[in-house]
């Protein structure tokens, strides 16, 4: 699809309505922090029950102020720099654990070994998952985040998830923990508590939203330094870079490439095209972060890039709360795999790898030679 050249564009939604698509770095910007963009969505819209809707839509991602801004304010200290930073020893030693299972090993799959179980136990830690509910809770997880694709498995992969949800805030309303569970349960600000469908809308969310798209980035950033091995050995001798460079990743391959569905509460004017009021609207991450008029060379990966001030997080009130967590997962990945396996390389030719093509962007496999066998 080419982008008009205003960066909005009319475009056809899977139920046969109409839809707009932005494009651009500019305009996304102004959608993603217009206020007549509204993210409350009806049972209708997202096509659950109305139990499911009250249950799991109850949280920062699918309302508006100032509903998001209480709820947001209650979970915040959990995901600031300095509460991250403090989590990253455990992060590293995690990353070194899994690395350590692997290492006797000549080829693994780098997705089932390494990127998606280091972000899944980061996550259930956090929250206080039991170890015997970690298993369920990825199937789960893969299943929602798969969207339509797994459409058929999504009723009982939500109620599933609810259910185990619901007996984990009972247990801590029991017997409180350290865990952020624990804490939400808790919460209360000027004498507010988080209701019943809050609770469970919000460990909903962090469970989808703090574990899938961080194994896409980990999983579409070691593909990008492992299928051009210049990249792979600069990073090596140049680990300073890394900051910048997990930026360039999710600048080139954001994890969530289109976001979720806004509704026009008023007639809104995006990049001089008038949308009306009603209207569903989406914004394109993957094409604002490649728009030219902001990112010279868009199209090139440069793990130097700076500042790489890209939408892959999102912007405005709804921003990623987890964004600190999720760099700091990255970061302790690709140190772990340069440190222990200095010579990684693919296993497989490059366009033989499964990418995800829904409105997330990652990859479903990375077969990798752990001591660098020519591919």
């Amino acid at each position: 699809m080419t982008p008009n050249p205003t960066g909005v564009q009319e475009i056809s939604l899977p139920d046969g309505t109409t839809g707009w698509l932005v494009t651009g770095y500019d305009e996304a910007q102004q959608a993603l922090s217009e206020q007549r963009l509204s993210k409350v969505l009806t049972a209708e819209e997202v096509g659950l029950t109305p139990e499911l809707t009250s249950a799991m839509l109850r949280q920062m991602l699918f309302l508006d102020p100032p509903d998001h801004t209480r709820l947001r304010r209650l979970v915040s200290s959990a995901f600031t720099a300095r509460s991250v930073e403090a989590l990253r020893p455990r992060i590293d030693q995690i990353a070194t654990e899994l690395l350590d299972t692997i290492a006797g090993q000549e080829t693994v799959d780098l997705i089932e070994t390494f990127a998606n179980p280091l972000p899944l136990q980061v996550i259930c830690e956090l929250l206080g998952v039991p170890l015997e509910d970690r298993a369920a809770f990825r199937d789960w997880s893969a299943i929602i985040a798969a969207g339509p694709a797994r459409q058929h498995e999504m009723p009982e992969a939500l109620n599933g998830l609810l259910v185990r949800i619901r007996a984990m805030l009972v247990d801590r309303a029991a017997r409180p923990g350290t865990d952020l569970v624990s804490d939400l349960v808790a919460a209360g600000e000027e004498g507010d508590r988080l209701s019943a469908d809050e609770l469970t809308s919000m460990v909903f969310m962090l469970v989808i939203a703090g574990y899938e798209t961080t194994v896409n980035l980990i999983g579409s950033g070691a593909l990008m330094l492992l299928e051009d091995r210049d990249r792979w050995i600069r990073m090596r001798g140049e680990p300073g870079l890394l900051p910048a460079a997990v930026e360039e990743f999710i600048r080139f391959e954001p994890p969530i490439a289109v976001t979720t569905q806004r509704r026009a509460t008023a007639t809104v004017t995006l990049g001089g095209r008038t949308i009306p009021a009603g209207s569903r609207v989406m914004v394109s991450l993957a094409d604002d972060n490649r728009d030219p008029a902001r990112f010279p060379d868009a199209d090139e990966l440069r793990l130097d890039r700076s500042p790489a001030r890209h939408l892959g997080f999102g912007y405005g009130v709804h921003h990623c709360i987890g964004a600190p967590l999720a760099r700091a997962q990255a970061q302790a990945a690709f140190t772990a795999l340069m440190t222990r396996f200095p010579d990684l390389s693919l296993a497989v030719p490059v366009e033989s790898i499964g990418r995800r093509t829904d409105f997330q962007r990652g990859v479903t496999e990375l077969p990798v030679h752990l001591r660098g066998e020519p591919s």
